[in-house]
Parts: structure tokens; sequence; C-alpha cells
């Protein structure tokens, strides 16, 4: 989010934070998306909730007529916030109530221990779903039925995976909201990241690395950005040797198929 929307985020994560404080952060991860399903349904709704021509309290007082006894109070607080904030555009008011359901649901994890597995298995799936068309198929096809993804999502994850690993996943496939499976499930990993403060950085090497080598490349990525990161590591035998590490945009480049291709380039300069 950018500009007036950044802002607006900053403000609404700081009463969601203090709604959180005392809330079952399950139930309230599951009520914030069911709030962005309810917004992206109901396009006047929306329209009308982020106009900012409309008095906040007024909409304010629309949320809670809409919601109270449905949704638990700290999901009707934090939503009351959301629609008395100015929105660049009216999508934004949806997304940041499902980033905030994301960051409840991480937030859960945490508490439960199980936050580093949440992590593992967004990233695993990412790649199992990368290497297996089919299932992409079956799990984007806009023709299936809901009933029929989310149980094949319980079949293949429901016990192999923490409970927030698949109540994340779920939720993304079931309601993409625009995104590819591939985006959504990087953008997972992304906001899980964040309940530690910590980058998500991809490892590419041509073999598996031990780990003591995943500890120094932690290490040196740590020093380097000044934060905590978590590393996902991604065996590519196209390698040949060295390895590569990709964080968000930026990209570190030490295998010899990146040594030879800046050479092509400075010779092609």
């Amino acid at each position: 989010m950018r500009g007036l929307s950044k802002n607006s985020l900053a403000v609404v994560e700081e009463r969601f934070n203090a709604a959180a404080g005392s809330a079952d952060l399950g139930r309230l991860a599951e009520d914030l998306n069911a709030i962005a399903d309810l917004l992206d349904r109901e396009h006047g709704l929306r329209r009308a909730l982020s106009d900012p021509a409309r008095p906040a309290a007024q909409k304010a007082q629309v949320v809670r007529g809409l919601l109270d006894g449905k949704v638990a109070e700290a999901a009707i607080a934090t939503a009351e916030a959301a629609v008395e904030a100015k929105w660049s555009r009216a999508g934004d008011l949806a997304d940041v109530l499902e980033r905030l359901g994301v960051i409840a649901a991480a937030a859960e994890a945490e508490a439960q221990g199980t936050l580093d597995d949440v992590e593992d298995e967004l990233f695993r799936f990412g790649r199992i779903v990368a290497a297996n068309p089919e299932l992409r198929r079956a799990l984007t096809d806009p023709s299936a039925a809901e009933e029929g993804k989310r149980q094949l999502l319980q079949d293949l994850l429901g016990s192999r995976v923490a409970p927030t690993t698949l109540r994340l996943i779920t939720q993304l496939v079931l309601h993409p909201r625009g995104r590819s499976l591939e985006a959504g499930l990087e953008e997972l990993g992304r906001l899980v990241a964040q309940q530690r403060q910590r980058l998500v950085a991809t490892v590419r090497s041509a073999v598996e690395l031990t780990e003591e080598q995943k500890r120094r490349i932690t290490t040196w990525l740590r020093t380097s950005y000044g934060r905590d990161v978590h590393i996902n590591v991604e065996v590519d035998p196209r390698v040949l040797g060295g390895f590569s590490v990709r964080i968000g945009d930026e990209i570190i480049d030490t295998t010899i198929v990146g040594r030879i291709e800046e050479v092509r380039r400075r010779l092609a300069g």
C-alpha cells in the first residue's frame, strides 16, 4: 500500500493490536477474513464504507449494525477502525482486513510455538504447487466447488501441517482475490515472517545445504540487513556452483551461472 493507504494502515494496525490483546486469535483471523470476503462480494457496501466523503462515525455505525452478534468484538473494533480511515482505493479496505487476519493467524501460531513450521510449510507447499500443474489446476479452477477444494486440501495437508497453515492456504484457495496461487503463497509467507520482524530469503543451491551452511548464510544475511532472516532453501541443479539469495526484489548471485552471465553482459556492453 502507498500514500494515503499506507498511513491509514499504520493507524488501523495500532487499533488492531489493542483489540487483539485479549482476543481469541484464531477466531479473530477467521472473522476478519469473513469481513474481507463480504466486502469483496458486496461492491456497493465496499464503496459506501470506503467513501471518504461519508462521515467516519456513520460508517463505523453501519459496520457495527451489520456485524454485531455475528463476529467477535475484536473483529468489529478492527473493522470500525478500517472504515473510519481513508484509503487510496476502495479495494484497500478489504485488503487491510485480510492482511490483519493473516497477522492474527500468525500471532496464534507464535503463541502455540508453531510459527517456524507455518513459514516452512507455506514455502514447501508453494514448491509442490509449482511442480504439480494438475494440483494447481484443481485448486484454481473457478468452476470447481469450494467444498471439493476444501476437502482436497484437507486430504493433502490436514494431518501433515500446522492448523494455521491449513487455515491460511484454504482461505487463499477459496478466496484468491485476483491473485495467482503462487503470488498469494509468497504474500502469506511475507506476512507470517513479519510477525517476528524477519525478512524471508529464498536460497537457491545446486545441492542441499548442511545445517552449518544454513546457519552461516543466515548469520551473514542478518549482519548485512540488520534484521532477523528466515531462509528457505531451494535445490536447483542448474546452479552448478555457489548459491543465489532472493530477498524481495533484491538478488545476490554468487553462482557460477550468475558469474558467467555477468561476464556476457559486460562483453555485450
